[in-house]
């Protein structure tokens, strides 16, 4: 069975290595076609994650983490230049009737699945962990994928039902920005409360 849990510090090893193996700049060109993650993190970028923003969702197999997904407040993200974009195009942005602001939304993603475990209920399980930790903090959920990540924009419109807000361009590269209710559980999502750890 698999469990879904907030990430611990011990954790961040095997969060590492899944990383290492889907990442834009590491992944193997058979896996490629299949989605990748563009974010790089450091162990202390983990740390920092876990620590103050209870922001890092794992799905576990045994002892073995199969999947990540985090999810942070505008400010853990400001860090990083893309995120600076979006945080001061915010005021530009309307979702579910309001403007977006630092305080109505926050930022979730990336989401990283090992190829074994996609197409199954990994991925709305996790979303779904992900949303119900964080909807007691922020009503509107927001993200972005690159236009060239087909697999990860079928799988987050077409079976996580989240709505694209509007394209952007960010350093040459085309993406989109997408967002989601978090009072809304998430389709296709199964967790039970005996593989759900709050």
């Amino acid at each position: 069975m698999i469990l879904y849990r907030n990430a611990t510090l011990k954790d961040i090893p095997g969060v590492s290595e899944l990383q290492q193996k889907y990442h834009v700049s590491t992944i193997s060109d058979e896996d490629r076609p299949d989605g990748f993650v563009t974010t790089l993190f450091t162990e202390e970028q983990f740390k920092e994650l876990i620590e103050k923003e209870n922001g890092l969702a794992i799905a576990c197999d045994d002892d073995k983490i199969v999947a990540y997904a985090m999810a942070a407040s505008w400010k853990y993200w400001s860090a990083w230049p893309l995120f600076q974009y979006m945080i001061e195009d915010l005021p530009n942005t309307r979702y579910l009737g309001q403007v977006l602001s630092t305080e109505n939304s926050y930022q979730y993603g990336p989401i990283c699945i090992h190829r074994d475990y996609r197409g199954t209920e990994v991925l709305p399980n996790i979303f779904e962990f992900s949303r119900f930790q964080m909807k007691k903090r922020y009503p509107i959920l927001i993200t972005f994928i690159n236009q060239i990540n087909k697999r990860s924009m079928t799988a987050h419109t077409k079976k996580l039902g989240l709505d694209i807000i509007k394209a952007f361009e960010f350093n040459n590269n085309q993406y989109y920005e997408l967002g989601y209710d978090t009072s809304k559980k998430t389709p296709g999502s199964n967790i039970e409360s005996t593989n759900y750890m709050e």
